[in-house]
């Protein structure tokens, strides 16, 4: 079991008697529209989904790029890979920049004043343009043959990722690109030897997003956590499946419900 789960927290839940705005991650907004049920569980009841394996190699390959384009951002000068894909742009310089890129206590913040939600977002990279609009950088890495893209189905997460962060900015007063960029470090695996190295392919995947969703997603965020009843199971979700299945062996249901 991971040292971080807690199969049953007690704090960090929502009430809607406390005054305090409660802090909602980019994360926990994508998993609403995965599933308000998980949702509701995880952020009321105190009851998260366990956790899945931690991708070492995805925060190796964060780092490293963090620390180098980094190297370009304080020359203000465009990093090699910006001028090979022919970005008319730099690395973005901000004193906040390190508080933004911190996703578990800070990041970019905004308070939605008329739920009392505080929207958070850790983010990767900006950059900026000769127009003074922020760019918005995601790095991504895996290990797959053929071209990377986004145009699995699960893949809906990477853009409203980046959709969230458009928003957060501009919600900041910042002048934003409604075009974003993944950086995609593929893992080479069609070298002769090792070698002592992972070898990549890095491709830059350009993104149009559209941020005008999550305004409403926000409320319907606020009205399900103001709700005394648990939503109904995502007919397509894998943890909400799983957990009737156990019940329908274990248990003898008395009102039909899971909890």
């Amino acid at each position: 079991m991971s040292q971080y789960y807690n199969p049953q927290r007690t704090k960090n839940l929502y009430d809607s008697n406390f005054k305090e705005p409660f802090r909602l991650s980019r994360s926990k907004i994508d998993l609403f529209l995965q599933c308000p049920r998980c949702f509701y569980s995880d952020r009321k009841l105190g009851i998260g989904r366990p956790p899945g394996f931690p991708f070492a190699l995805n925060s190796a390959v964060d780092t490293l790029l963090k620390q180098e384009f980094d190297i370009y951002r304080a020359k203000g000068t465009k990093h090699p890979f910006m001028e090979t894909n022919k970005i008319d742009a730099v690395p973005f310089q901000h004193e906040k920049l390190e508080e933004w890129r911190d996703a578990r206590t800070r990041g970019i913040t905004y308070l939605h004043k008329p739920t009392n939600l505080l929207i958070t977002g850790g983010i990767d990279d900006i950059w900026v343009n000769p127009e003074e609009e922020l760019i918005i950088v995601d790095y991504k890495a895996t290990s797959k043959n053929g071209e990377v893209s986004l145009d699995a189905d699960w893949q809906i997460s990477y853009k409203r990722q980046m959709e969230i962060y458009q928003w957060l900015f501009r919600k900041n007063g910042f002048k934003v690109s409604n075009i974003g960029y993944f950086v995609y470090c593929n893992g080479k695996t069609d070298v002769k030897v090792f070698d002592n190295k992972l070898e990549f392919d890095v491709t830059l995947i350009s993104y149009t997003g559209d941020d005008s969703w999550i305004e409403k997603i926000i409320f319907d965020i606020h009205k399900c956590l103001n709700n005394d009843e648990v939503p109904k199971a995502d007919a397509d979700c894998d943890y909400c499946n799983y957990v009737e299945s156990i019940k329908s062996k274990t248990i003898k249901p008395k009102n039909g419900t899971l909890f």
